[in-house]
C-alpha cells in the first residue's frame, strides 16, 4: 500500500496501527479536539457529489469511519437513512450526540472489518478522509459485496488546511529542530490533492470500481493559535510521536506562532470527493 501514500511513512503507519487492537481507539485521546477543529465538508462539494452519485431520496449509505460525524451530519440532514461504523468509542460518542437530531442515522462502534457484511443492501458507501484506513486486499472487496448493482462508492476529503507560505517557512525550522521526520508531511494544498488523485487512480483501476468523478473546491479558514495547534494533534503522524517530542515540537511551534503572528493564523485547504461506480 505504500505507493498509495501521501508519505511512505504515513501509510506503513497506518497499516500497522489497522492490523493491532491500537487501531480501534487510535483517535480516542483526541476526539474532542478532532470534533473542535476538524473542518466540515464543504457544503458545495457534499451537494455536487450527492447529485453526480444520482443518490435517490430515500438512499441508503454506510459510512465507513464516520468519526465524530463531521460528514454525517450534512447527509443526515438530507434525510438518507445512514448507518455509520466507527471503531473509536470517544467519536461514536460525540457522532451520536452531533446527528441527535436525525432518526435516520445509526452510529455502530466497530470496525468495518469487523462489521458483518449486509450484501447488496447500500445504494451508496461514504468514507470522509478515513479510505485510508481500509485495506485493498480485503477492503475493497467488501465494499463492492455491501453495494447494490447500481451502487457507489463515496469519497469525500478535506486535506490538511495549510498556513500561509510565509507561516509555513517559519514553521519549517521548528519541524527541522524537533520533529524532521514530519517535514515532509507538512506539504503545500496543491501536493496533497496531487497524491490524494494518485490514490484514487488505484481505486479505479481495481477490479471492483469504475468510472470514477471528482471535484474539488478550495476553502479558508482562520484559527487561533490554541485551535490550529490543537488541529494538528489530531493527525495521525503527530499521535504517533513519542509524548516528549510531541510537547517539545509543539512548544516551539507555540512560541514561534506567538512571537510572530497575532492569534490569527490563516490556512487554505481543498474539500474534494471520487465517485466510483460499482463495476
Amino acid at each position: 500500500m505504500q505507493d498509495l501514500s501521501q508519505d511512505g511513512n504515513w501509510f506503513s503507519l497506518v497499516a500497522d496501527i489497522r492490523t493491532s487492537k491500537q487501531g480501534k481507539s487510535w483517535f480516542s485521546s483526541v476526539a474532542d479536539a478532532y470534533n473542535r477543529t476538524r473542518p466540515n465538508y464543504s457544503p458545495t462539494i457534499i451537494n455536487r457529489a450527492v447529485e453526480s452519485a444520482k443518490l435517490p431520496e430515500d438512499a441508503t449509505i454506510l459510512e465507513i469511519g464516520c468519526g465524530p460525524g463531521n460528514a454525517t451530519k450534512a447527509f443526515g440532514k438530507l434525510g438518507f437513512k445512514i448507518t455509520c461504523l466507527e471503531p473509536s468509542e470517544s467519536a461514536c460518542q460525540l457522532a451520536e450526540k452531533n446527528c441527535a437530531q436525525y432518526g435516520n442515522v445509526e452510529v455502530k462502534n466497530t470496525t468495518f472489518e469487523e462489521w458483518e457484511l449486509e450484501s447488496e443492501r447500500f445504494d451508496a458507501v461514504l468514507a470522509a478522509t478515513a479510505f485510508h484506513w481500509v485495506s485493498p486486499e480485503s477492503g475493497y472487496l467488501k465494499v463492492h459485496g455491501a453495494l447494490k448493482k447500481s451502487g457507489n462508492l463515496i469519497l469525500l476529503w478535506n486535506t490538511r488546511p495549510h498556513p500561509e507560505q510565509e507561516v509555513y517557512h517559519m514553521l519549517d525550522e521548528v519541524y527541522q529542530n524537533h520533529a524532521p521526520t514530519l517535514r515532509k508531511y507538512f506539504e503545500d494544498t496543491t501536493t496533497q490533492l496531487k497524491k490524494l488523485k494518485e490514490f484514487a487512480e488505484k481505486v479505479t483501476n481495481s477490479d471492483y470500481f469504475q468510472d470514477c468523478q471528482s471535484e474539488d473546491l478550495l476553502c479558508e479558514l482562520t484559527y487561533s493559535i490554541d485551535d490550529y495547534l490543537m488541529l494538528l494533534s489530531t493527525y495521525s503522524p503527530y499521535i504517533s510521536l513519542e509524548s516528549q517530542q510531541r510537547n517539545s515540537l509543539f512548544a516551539g511551534l507555540r512560541e514561534t506562532l506567538e512571537k510572530n503572528w497575532d492569534n490569527k493564523i490563516q490556512v487554505s485547504y481543498f474539500s474534494a470527493f471520487w465517485i466510483f461506480q460499482k463495476s
